[in-house]
């Protein structure tokens, strides 16, 4: 059941977010405000819709009891009442799962990560078919993909890929894919036929935005070095590969993709935020027990949380036990939604069931 109150405490939470946009409040205010509101504004606007759907029924019902109505006004009205209803029960779902906690990073961009795990060249393959599968989701998505750092294997794929993902809702829809992806297939190298079994891993960070984490130029030490290339060669011949560590975590990041000293110390601090960031998250859902135990898996990096089985075409998400035979749809990134879909869903009925406990 809904509460009242908390309805009306955020119909009137959303009448003050106009307001105070609407009072020139300065930039960084503004942001937090415009932040706000964009997340509230779907739900506020089912409640709206909830809201009136309820008054349409109650005077559907008086309609019907009405002893001046005449009998096919009374029919007319059980008509509307019962299609009423169903909107109200439909209306009232979509309410209680806007109400659910909120992830404040949903809307973030995010930073992926894939690297090659057990299983040598085979593993270096499979993390770039990983990649491949989540660059043809994002372009489906509408998302932007940028590389910020690449390892590539010794015949193919990525011993490890950083890369940025934006758009909308990026990491709401991506972020439970961190962990063990498991392949079961046989190599292009296996003369014999044998399926083998590999692993890479995956994680998703969410980016921090400047109202979210502050680094401290104090707090970073800066180091450029020699890019070196494949076989030990040098990329080119200036400093342009940029190391920084963030002194009070020890956190540490490089990148020497880019010829520009500049561009590289950019990506750089574009990664190291998102992993101060995550830190953070981390350490304050290690405080919250409850709301670490209510997530699809742990989301720890060494759990296996999927399998794709290529002899009999089909990937099974472990966490939610969801088997779809649809292997060439998923890994090609058409199909993937389907399983983020279900891991949502169930995500989200966690969260009603602890919530009506």
């Amino acid at each position: 059941m809904l509460a009242r109150h908390r309805l009306d405490n955020l119909l009137d939470r959303f009448a003050e977010i106009e307001h105070m946009m609407s009072s020139n409040p300065d930039p960084a205010a503004y942001v937090k405000l415009s932040r706000e509101y964009a997340g509230l504004e779907p739900l506020v606007g089912k409640i709206r819709e909830l809201i009136k759907a309820e008054k349409d029924l109650a005077g559907a019902k008086s309609l019907m009891s009405d002893p001046e109505s005449d009998a096919e006004m009374r029919e007319l009205a059980e008509l509307e009442r019962d299609e009423l209803a169903e909107r109200v029960e439909r209306l009232s779902k979509d309410v209680s799962i806007g109400l659910l906690p909120k992830d404040e990073a949903d809307a973030n961009d995010a930073i992926l990560e894939v690297r090659a795990g057990t299983g040598g060249d085979e593993a270096a393959l499979f993390a770039g078919d990983l990649f491949r599968m989540y660059q043809r989701y994002a372009e489906l998505q509408g998302w932007k993909v940028e590389v910020l750092s690449a390892s590539e294997g010794e015949v193919g794929g990525y011993k490890e890929v950083i890369a940025s993902v934006s758009g909308d809702n990026v990491f709401a829809r991506l972020k439970f894919e961190s962990g063990v992806h498991r392949v079961q297939r046989v190599p292009a190298t296996e003369s014999g036929g044998r399926i083998h079994t590999s692993a890479a891993t995956v994680a998703v960070l969410p980016q921090a935005e400047d109202v979210d984490i502050d680094v401290q130029e104090s707090d970073l030490r800066i180091d450029t070095y020699r890019a070196s290339g494949a076989g030990g060669q040098h990329v080119n011949t200036t400093d342009s590969a940029v190391r920084i560590t963030h002194i009070p975590t020890g956190i540490v990041v490089a990148v020497q993709d880019e010829r520009s000293q500049h561009k590289n110390k950019a990506r750089a601090m574009q990664l190291l935020r998102a992993r101060i960031y995550d830190e953070e998250r981390a350490r304050t859902a290690n405080e919250r027990t409850e709301a670490r135990r209510l997530q699809v898996g742990s989301g720890d990096r060494s759990e296996r949380i999927r399998t794709y089985n290529f002899p009999q075409g089909r990937v099974t998400d472990h966490r939610i036990g969801l088997t779809l035979y649809k292997l060439e749809q998923i890994v090609a990134g058409e199909a993937l939604g389907e399983v983020i879909d279900a891991l949502i869903v169930d995500h989200q009925a966690n969260l009603l069931a602890s919530e009506d406990a």
